[in-house]
């Protein structure tokens, strides 16, 4: 096993019971392509962005544990993309062990109490339920083994945080259906479907979204749903066209791509053929294809390889005894409710809409145009000039 530090306390912590706030930006497109390059985490490994001189060692495991199979970028992206960063960090050398708790809090405790058994040297956690992941990031740190929290905060004494900057989801989500009412803001109902409250993103996406939304419309119903799943937003969705009618609904504040599906479906299943803007968080393919088909609105677009490359760096950096402030990996700090200034690394974000496909997702090699204007679809990427 390789040698491992105890993070450095600070003596006067700043007291925030929230992650740095940052302006509304109107990001534009190729924002990761370009930033991947000013990054240094584009191709071989070299510059600022996590480099290894040789005599560091290079006989790393890194244990990823990532919370579900429904959001379709867990395994289709993140846990590949940590794994070929760690590989090219450690001259091939480098391993990750990845479990998957499939939603469950539980068996994600028991997937992060073997890794601890097993001795790996450092641990990416996107937890299922923040809080109850708590018990085990201590036992973690009891063990010596850092502990990264990954696209959500969790809770206990973790080393780093590395995730987008959710708040700005939230408020992109919000202006981005303010925006498709225009002059009718006002007066339009507007159904809001949060992710699970054991997340603690949700919070930051609600605030967000509500700093937009608060006065410019009129919020009708709003739901939490239970593990983000499909099928309980769609019960939701339900339940709002029943008792404010499918026709009397303007708007709808979908937290993510697949519960945008689901409000899609119970809306056409309920006659509306002419369907209200509906957001969506994930840039899934289906989400992809149905902005293109006009069907939802909007997604936001999180580069998956910016998130995925930070903590790969992050980890590799840990377990070399590097500091990841030094080396520039993590320029902000957030607060969780149970630890304060924590080192992390927020990674902006992009609302794409049927506008700017191209120069997102495409140019930066998420989706082919192929991926995205199968048969069902080409008649409609024909329509936006979306073609190879």
């Amino acid at each position: 096993m390789n040698p491992r530090t105890t993070p450095r306390t600070r003596t006067t912590p700043r007291t925030r019971t929230t992650p740095v706030r940052r302006p509304v930006l109107l990001l534009t497109a190729g924002l990761s392509a370009l930033s991947l390059t000013a990054c240094g985490v584009v191709g071989e490994v070299g510059g600022d962005g996590g480099s290894a001189s040789p005599d560091r060692s290079y006989d790393i495991t890194v244990g990823l544990l990532l919370p579900d199979k429904d959001t379709a970028r867990f395994e289709k992206f993140d846990h590949p993309l940590i794994e070929s960063r760690v590989s090219s960090l450690t001259n091939d050398q480098g391993r990750v062990v990845y479990a998957n708790a499939e939603g469950s809090k539980d068996k994600q405790s028991e997937q992060f109490r073997r890794m601890i058994a097993d001795e790996v040297d450092v641990i990416v956690v996107d937890a299922v339920d923040s809080k109850a992941v708590a018990p085990d990031v201590e036992k973690a740190k009891e063990a010596d083994i850092p502990v990264i929290a990954y696209d959500r905060l969790a809770e206990g004494p973790v080393d780093a945080y590395v995730s987008h900057d959710n708040e700005l989801v939230g408020q992109v989500q919000g202006r981005a259906l303010v925006n498709a009412l225009g002059e009718n803001a006002e007066n339009s109902k507007v159904v809001m479907l949060n992710g699970a409250p054991t997340d603690p993103n949700t919070a930051l996406f609600r605030e967000g979204a509500l700093g937009e939304l608060d006065g410019e419309v009129d919020i009708a119903k709003s739901y939490d749903t239970r593990k983000w799943l499909p099928e309980v937003a769609a019960e939701h969705m339900r339940e709002a066209v029943k008792e404010i009618g499918a026709g009397n609904i303007a708007a709808v504040y979908s937290a993510n791509d697949g519960m945008a599906g689901a409000v899609i479906e119970v809306l056409q299943d309920a006659g509306v053929t002419d369907l209200p803007p509906v957001t969506g968080q994930d840039a899934d393919l289906a989400a992809v294809r149905r902005i293109v088909s006009g069907t939802q609105y909007m997604t936001v677009y999180k580069s998956f390889l910016l998130e995925a490359t930070g903590a790969a760096d992050m980890a590799v950096a840990k377990v070399q005894e590097r500091s990841i402030q030094f080396d520039a990996l993590a320029r902000d700090v957030v607060d969780s409710p149970t630890h304060k200034d924590i080192p992390a690394m927020l990674v902006p974000v992009v609302a794409l809409t049927r506008e700017n496909i191209e120069a997102t997702v495409v140019q930066d090699g998420v989706y082919t145009v192929e991926d995205i204007c199968t048969e069902a679809y080409a008649a409609d990427c024909a329509k936006i000039g979306l073609t190879s």
